[in-house]
């Protein structure tokens, strides 16, 4: 499953790189503003494509929202955003992802989180491992382009790093700038790196960052693949809401805050 989830996220990772190298993104707004792209709809169509053959469920940003009632007794699911990000992806700074997820009874059990600009992805299967993934070119036709060569996750921080906070760069609030000055208080120096779409997640698995506090809307396809990966590499995803590691196909698709960490509870 986690080799037809990469297929698929690099499948669609070439359709995205190809609007993304084009002069038209095709931008409209949905109903709450956020942006939508010629880029969304064809990693959308490219992903449900690959997926079907699967015959599990998908629920994707992009697709119909089904009512609970119809997803409730769904035991597994595919949980997709095609373009996590994609007001990075308008700006063109790169830091955007496909992600793609699989759940089984609301646990998140894989992840694929791929950054075709970056030429990376985060793979994760939880009680199995974590790795990165070198892409050396989103649009070159080669699915089996970085499967064999994958780097362990976590990497071990260098001695004397300070702790790391990476927190969104659309989305920064107070309470995230509070929790900032709380490390600062117990932990001396406190390094705030701001990054898009669910690389923060990922920064998290790698070791690259400490924590990641998100204390904004997120939905629950901004975050089950990067979720996956976070698990599979020793990290906690906290529901604030809950105290516990967050979970899926809810009623409700809209995240509460949440935490992610490899050291803290939310409240503790």
């Amino acid at each position: 499953m986690l080799k037809i989830a990469f297929d698929a996220a690099q499948k669609a990772g070439r359709a995205v790189m190809k609007v993304y190298e084009s002069d038209d993104f095709g931008v409209e707004h949905k109903a709450d503003q956020s942006p939508l792209t010629l880029a969304d709809r064809a990693a959308h169509e490219v992903i449900m494509a690959h997926l079907e053959h699967t015959g599990i469920p998908v629920l994707s940003e992009e697709g119909r929202h089904m009512d609970f009632e119809e997803r409730r007794d769904w035991a597994s699911l595919w949980i997709v955003d095609p373009v996590d990000g994609t007001k990075e992806f308008v700006k063109r700074n790169g830091e955007f992802t496909v992600n793609i997820a699989l759940v089984k009874e609301g646990r998140v059990v894989l992840g694929v989180v791929l950054a075709p600009v970056l030429n990376s992805a985060y793979l994760g299967v939880v009680g199995e491992g974590a790795w990165k993934v070198k892409v050396t070119n989103a649009l070159q036709e080669k699915e089996e382009d970085g499967w064999n060569d994958r780097v362990s996750l976590p990497i071990p921080a260098p001695a004397g790093r300070p702790f790391t906070v990476v927190a969104s760069r659309s989305h920064m609030s107070p309470e995230t700038q509070a929790f900032v000055d709380q490390k600062r208080e117990s932990h001396g120096e406190v390094h705030l790196i701001s990054k898009g779409s669910s690389l923060k997640l990922c920064m998290v698995a790698e070791g690259v960052a400490d924590a990641y506090p998100r204390f904004a809307p997120t939905m629950e396809w901004d975050t089950a693949a990067g979720q996956a990966v976070c698990e599979a590499a020793g990290c906690a995803v906290i529901d604030q809401n809950t105290g516990a590691p967050m979970r899926y196909n809810r009623e409700e698709l809209l995240n509460a805050w949440f935490l992610v960490s490899r050291e803290e509870i939310l409240g503790s």
